[in-house]
């Protein structure tokens, strides 16, 4: 193996899809391989997730810059690195988190710390000639991830839509992942066209699902079922449905606020809304069904629904 050790590290502040800045990271060898990475972040946070450091400076896209991210990456975290071997990713990735010393990576930022991260796995596939997969799952990785398809937007992801922020298809009868990727484009053109029939917007969130103002919530998941059918595939057979709600979101004293509904909702009632949901439709996945912090929920949630749906 050539010497992949690690000998620069730079870094940039750019911008995300959404306009909003973030890090990019590039990493050169010794051989002279290069990785490089991207680090932009989600619309919807939760409190306890690894810190994302931003300079807090108005003047500055609002005070969203990640310049001080930037100087940690070409300073600190660069002096750290330089000269580890970079197929070492456990090794890399335990100094990193050491360095930071916090439980949430705030000292250095997150963005900081899994840029490095991200161009050094990058950088090492380079290195050995081969893809990013094989080079972190070995020469047997063969397994793709089934991808989800965002293609309703609610919640942060847009204005004046569902409450719930993210609506998903899910292929789970495609034979492989290229037909995986055809079953999703054509349920989201069919989706396209039944918004078109019924003069409902086909303007897209910030992540591209269609966001069209609708009745209530469970209107979203009605007109998913109804586009499976229209792009002729079976509803929980050739593709199923995954939420992605946000609940966070919509969580104050207790109770989940459901403004386009006018009404809230207890944990328990909330936990009745996703199985009345997964009893009706064919749903195999719920991202954040419950607030971060509604323990005593997500035990009643788990109970109700643990066995037969992904919750996440």
């Amino acid at each position: 193996m050539a010497d992949d050790r690690i000998a620069a590290v730079s870094a940039l502040e750019v911008l995300d899809s959404r306009g909003n800045p973030t890090v990019e990271v590039e990493v050169r060898l010794e051989d002279g391989s290069t990785g490089r990475a991207i680090v932009p972040s989600g619309a919807s946070t939760g409190a306890h997730e690894a810190h994302e450091m931003r300079d807090g400076d108005a003047k500055r896209f609002g005070g969203k810059g990640v310049l001080d991210a930037v100087t940690n990456v070409e300073t600190e975290v660069a002096e750290a690195v330089v000269g580890q071997l970079a197929h070492d990713q456990q090794g890399l990735d335990r100094l990193l988190v050491s360095l930071d010393g916090t439980p949430n990576k705030s000292r250095l930022g997150a963005n900081a710390l899994l840029g490095v991260s991200l161009a050094v796995a990058h950088a090492s596939a380079a290195s050995k000639g081969v893809p990013l997969y094989v080079s972190l799952g070995g020469n047997d990785a063969h397994l793709l991830p089934l991808p989800l398809f965002n293609v309703l937007n609610g919640g942060k992801h847009a204005e004046d839509s569902t409450d719930f922020q993210e609506f998903m298809l899910a292929p789970i009868g495609a034979p492989t992942f290229r037909e995986a990727v055809r079953y999703g484009v054509e349920v989201y053109q069919a989706l396209k066209k039944l918004l078109g029939e019924r003069n409902l917007s086909s303007n897209t969130g910030d992540e591209g699902g269609f966001a069209p103002s609708l009745a209530n919530n469970v209107a979203a998941v009605e007109l998913l079922v109804e586009a499976i059918t229209a792009a002729g595939d079976r509803p929980g057979e050739d593709v199923a449905l995954a939420l992605d709600p946000a609940t966070t979101e919509l969580y104050e004293d207790g109770r989940y606020t459901l403004k386009s509904e006018g009404r809230a909702l207890s944990s328990a009632e909330m936990v009745d809304l996703w199985a009345d949901w997964c009893a009706r439709y064919p749903i195999v996945s719920i991202e954040d069904g419950l607030a971060e912090d509604d323990w005593e929920g997500w035990q009643l949630l788990t109970s109700r629904l643990g066995r037969t749906v992904q919750l996440v």
